[in-house]
């Protein structure tokens, strides 16, 4: 039997009793746990005094096991059915929207980890430490999408400002840009030398690492969503109507479809821009790293054939 807590039990048990209150549940427990696109499913094996059921959590629901007798068999039926349920997709697509940032927002998950937990000096110290790691983290993704100009020479790998200085003159060029791109150099020069100060500050204080971490986040989320729309070719209006509203398409490519491409299209007059290619999916690998399984009973490989005609789901109230 896997682990369960009082208010999981309650829970299982008060929706069956909502979906069935005629029976009587003899005996409950959780057997199985399967974790598929950050989502948790439970079944539960739930006997009452005339039929056993699956239950099965996240969205709940449940299934007769005269029809299902095959754990697996119900299982798949019911994350089948939550797979068509667009949160699944409409979160794939979020997440792509950081691409290809996933190592900084990472960084800057590490140094608010470290804030939660500092409590003396040192601990100030590490927020420092770890916002400087993040603004680096950025810094190394964004200067592999620009070259110097023709007799510049490039700062060095590791030189923020330099990088920061050259990226938003080229993002933010030109007389009508001049207060947008002083915000963005203001602020990322702050972001490092503040930063750098805390990191070997003395007279540290939980305030300053807390400032600290919040301009390196305000300038990496203010940066990333810059960069990530200029990499994508999206322009600040449509270039046919001139309306704002601009909104991400996405789409394959017959003879790639592991690849994921996107171009910029107007909701007002239907433009669309050039579509760039965005992100990989190799399907058998993604399974693997999106579904872990726990369970208390042995599962086989051999392919399930059911055995029982599925013409429609049974529920508690058929005779």
């Amino acid at each position: 039997m896997l682990n369960e807590t009082k208010e999981e039990r309650e829970a299982v048990s008060s929706y069956f009793h909502g979906q069935a209150p005629d029976l009587e549940i003899t005996f409950m427990q959780k057997i199985y746990s399967e974790h598929v696109l950050n989502h948790v499913h439970d079944v539960w094996d739930v006997h009452t005094n005339k039929d056993r059921w699956w239950v099965i959590t996240n969205p709940t629901n449940l299934y007769s096991q005269e029809q299902f007798p095959n754990l697996d068999y119900a299982v798949t039926f019911h994350i089948g059915l939550c797979l068509r349920v667009p949160r699944t997709l409409k979160q794939r697509r979020q997440d792509r929207q950081v691409l290809p940032f996933g190592a900084v927002f990472q960084e800057l998950e590490a140094a608010t980890l470290a804030l939660s937990q500092a409590t003396n000096v040192p601990g100030y110290q590490s927020v420092g430490m770890r916002s400087r790691e993040t603004l680096l983290a950025f810094i190394a993704i964004a200067q592999d999408w620009f070259t110097p100009e023709e007799g510049k020479e490039a700062p060095k790998r590791a030189d923020f400002k330099g990088w920061s200085e050259l990226i938003f003159d080229a993002l933010l060029s030109g007389r009508d840009q001049k207060d947008r791109r002083r915000l963005f150099k203001t602020l990322s020069k702050e972001a490092w030398d503040f930063a750098a100060w805390l990191t070997h500050a003395k007279s540290a204080t939980w305030r300053d690492a807390e400032a600290c971490l919040s301009t390196t986040e305000h300038i990496i989320g203010l940066a990333s969503s810059l960069l990530i729309l200029w990499m994508r070719g999206v322009p600040e209006a449509c270039p046919s109507c001139g309306s704002p509203n601009l909104e991400p398409e996405e789409g394959r490519n017959l003879e790639m479809p592991e690849v994921v491409w996107e171009r910029p299209t107007c909701a007002d007059c239907g433009w669309t821009g050039k579509a760039v290619p965005i992100d990989e999916e190799e399907p058998g690998e993604e399974l693997r790293e999106i579904i872990q399984r726990h369970s208390a009973v042995e599962q086989g490989d051999e392919c399930i054939i059911p055995t029982v005609p599925l013409r429609k789901l049974a529920t508690p109230s058929d005779d």
